[in-house]
């Protein structure tokens, strides 16, 4: 249960005005209860005649036993029947006791309402920090952490701990004041038939517990099987294509339904261990019931009882009535391992480190005044894989265009990844005007930047919000300034919401050229002084690579730009090209001295060529 309460401390901390207006009212509607039992059953059985005897009235004072309370209760009663008749007694006590009831019953149902802001409240804050810390990660986790599982824990699992946990909260905050107070109360009517009741509580315990250990090593399984599943339907979701185009359907179900079979039969197991929970509780509440009613019975038969029959009944009606509690504590019990075992799923993403971090005193920059610069740097991923870059050495100046090319592999794509920090440099530094960027404040460094990657990355959105997409405050006007410049006016204008239009999921509403055109009007508005672009034009076709090449030869111009190159054609103007081969620079110089050379761009350009 430590990780239980870890949760609680954690989470519920925000809500303790909820949780302490829960635990008065739980603690009222207990005592209430209390008083019906122990008042009215006995009360009831002498307006029928059902005891004989006689009270006699004891002075009230401090440290009265339950026994002289319920001996005055009695008296009073007595006395009443005798002075105004048995039925005008019998009609008082229906509405008092239909009074207790009313108030029992609000007290029961403000408890559970000033319970509800928390279990709401708990799962929205486990939402966003979940969500908060997946835009914390850096891209390498992501590059390890298959989408659909990373999903899975935050709708599945977290509704897992909705359910589980902050569903069971109200219980476990209700059934032990329950039990506590009425535990007092049978302790004040009888201690001896007590502590002989207590002697079986330690069983009901010990099988809930045991029980509950293998549940929830098998929920973490079952959960594990659904992320599995969540995982399989986001990569058919994205491979449809070539699913269908490979006529693999029956693969695909086979592997579905391999998955979700495994799923059902841990599903299975744990719901039939949930199920057991009622008839196991029920089976011991009764056997205690039972076993009471003899050792009761016992001391009230003897010749020295040490209880009265009205009592014993009060006693029965009250420990019949922990039972209840007990049940709904056992509930929990099964309930509480199927969240934690989510909530493990799900710390394994908030526990994860954040291996790029902001500087303890991190340099502001505001501008792009002079050059970015490599100064030997390697890099290789964490996990101890082979060796990307290896003691890569460049300057970048100021208003120049840097090209660089090579085969795929030859770690391209995360040499200009590192500039925004995306990834952090193994060894070595890159510098912006001299300073190091592990120095330099996060948003200020990725604010000197512009991104136009090969693939588009659109929102389902309209054109506006995603052309505004990261620059606040952003007017029409600007945007269709910023759409002229990336050739993309004339097209948005020719839908019939314009700017207004949604594109759809990723952009599917657009065709390639047209996605592309919007991603560069993106990068306009945002007018950065540093533009990396990431085979922009790559996917196009030869129309509408024209179209976006001349709309990124805008964008470039008075830009300090550095271009992935994988058409040799686009990057003939560039300042400088480099070109890459297994992580090391092989070859640099401009279009015409790269061809004089004869070495690996000349081989490059000539297989374009053919």
């Amino acid at each position: 249960m430590k990780e239980f309460w870890k949760i609680l401390k954690r989470y519920v901390s925000p809500y303790m005005g909820n949780l302490g207006g829960s635990v008065v009212l739980n603690l009222l509607s207990a005592v209430l209860n209390i008083f019906s039992f122990s008042l009215l059953i006995p009360i009831m059985q002498i307006l029928f005649n059902t005891s004989q005897r006689s009270y006699e009235f004891i002075p009230w004072h401090s440290g009265m036993e339950f026994n002289e309370i319920t001996n005055n209760a009695y008296y009073y009663v007595t006395q009443f029947i005798s002075t105004y008749g048995a039925s005008t007694v019998l009609l008082g006590l229906c509405v008092i006791f239909c009074l207790i009831t009313l108030l029992k019953t609000s007290c029961y149902f403000g408890a559970s309402a000033v319970m509800i802001p928390i279990r709401t409240g708990v799962v929205k804050d486990l939402r966003m920090e979940i969500y908060s810390k997946i835009l914390a990660l850096p891209l390498g986790f992501f590059s390890q952490e298959r989408k659909g599982d990373i999903i899975a824990r935050f709708s599945g699992d977290v509704q897992e701990v909705e359910t589980s946990i902050t569903s069971t909260l109200d219980m476990l905050i209700k059934n032990p004041i329950l039990i506590i107070c009425y535990l007092a109360a049978l302790i004040g009517i009888s201690w001896r038939l007590t502590l002989f009741t207590l002697v079986f509580a330690p069983l009901l315990i010990w099988i809930m517990t045991a029980i509950g250990r293998k549940l929830r090593a098998r929920s973490l399984e079952a959960q594990a099987l659904w992320s599995d599943t969540m995982s399989q339907m986001e990569e058919t979701l994205g491979g449809l294509r070539i699913i269908k185009a490979f006529l693999a359907e029956k693969k695909m179900a086979g592997r579905f339904d391999d998955v979700t079979t495994a799923m059902r039969r841990k599903n299975n197991r744990v719901a039939t261990r949930q199920a057991s929970a009622h008839p196991v509780s029920e089976f011991l509440g009764t056997v205690l019931i039972a076993v009471v009613l003899w050792f009761g019975g016992t001391l009230i038969i003897g010749e020295h009882a040490s209880i009265d029959a009205p009592s014993f009944i009060t006693y029965i009606a009250i420990l019949y009535s922990v039972i209840q509690p007990i049940k709904d504590l056992s509930k929990a019990a099964y309930g509480i391992p199927r969240g934690l075992a989510s909530m493990e799923r799900i710390d394994k993403i908030l526990s994860t480190e954040n291996p790029i971090t902001e500087p303890a005193h991190p340099v502001t920059l505001n501008s792009f005044n002079d050059s970015i610069s490599f100064d030997a740097v390697s890099f290789r991923y964490e996990d101890g894989g082979k060796q990307i870059l290896d003691k890569v050495s460049l300057n970048i100046r100021k208003g120049q265009t840097v090209a660089i090319v090579g085969a795929s592999g030859a770690g391209k794509t995360t040499l200009v990844d590192l500039i925004p920090r995306f990834y952090d440099v193994s060894d070595g530094a890159i510098r912006i005007d001299g300073t190091d960027i592990r120095d330099v404040s996060i948003s200020s460094l990725r604010a000197l930047m512009g991104n136009v990657n090969q693939e588009p990355i659109l929102f389902n959105d309209t054109i506006f919000n995603n052309i505004a997409f990261g620059v606040e405050g952003a007017t029409q006007e600007q945007v269709e300034a910023a759409a002229k410049i990336a050739n993309a006016h004339d097209f948005i204008m020719e839908k019939e919401e314009g700017y207004q239009t949604n594109i759809g999921d990723r952009g599917v509403r657009l065709s390639g050229g047209q996605r592309q055109r919007i991603s560069i009007a993106r990068a306009i508005l945002k007018t950065p002084p540093i533009l990396i672009l990431d085979e922009a034009t790559a996917s196009l076709d030869t129309e509408s690579e024209r179209i976006v090449q001349e709309a990124l030869e805008r964008l470039m111009k008075s830009r300090t730009t550095i271009a992935i190159a994988h058409r040799l054609s686009t990057i003939k103007n560039a300042d400088e090209i480099i070109v890459m081969d297994e992580g090391r620079i092989v070859e640099r110089g401009t279009h015409e001295q790269l061809i004089e050379k004869a070495g690996m761009y000349k081989k490059l350009t000539d297989l374009q060529v053919l």
